[in-house]
């Protein structure tokens, strides 16, 4: 039970830490390199979530001009992940506190 609670622990605090540390980056973070979608690399052609990391970022960072610029779904995305992130934060704080209780 002890391994599970620092289990639940661990990973309760990589869920905080994750957004925390894309907004310590920079914006501009993801914007230079290879792609690494595989329809760019296998057929050399842009898929509808092409752009999508490097808009995300730069929406977190409230830049809107370049989020359209890479891809305008993220203003869909992000909605929704924080919802998703949200939702498994509280997920996660109920399993430690049936844990605390075990």
């Amino acid at each position: 039970m002890r391994f599970r609670k620092i289990l639940i622990i661990t990973y309760l605090g990589g869920l905080i830490l994750i957004p925390i540390v894309l907004f310590a980056l920079p914006a501009d973070f993801f914007d230079h390199g290879e792609s690494v979608c595989l329809s760019v690399l296998i057929f050399d052609q842009e898929c509808y979530a092409c752009g999508m990391t490097r808009g995300i970022q730069h929406l977190l960072h409230l830049d809107f001009l370049r989020t359209s610029e890479f891809n305008k779904l993220s203003y869909i995305v992000l909605p929704v992940l924080l919802y998703l992130w949200i939702k498994e934060l509280i997920r996660a704080k109920r399993m430690l506190g049936k844990e605390a209780k075990m």
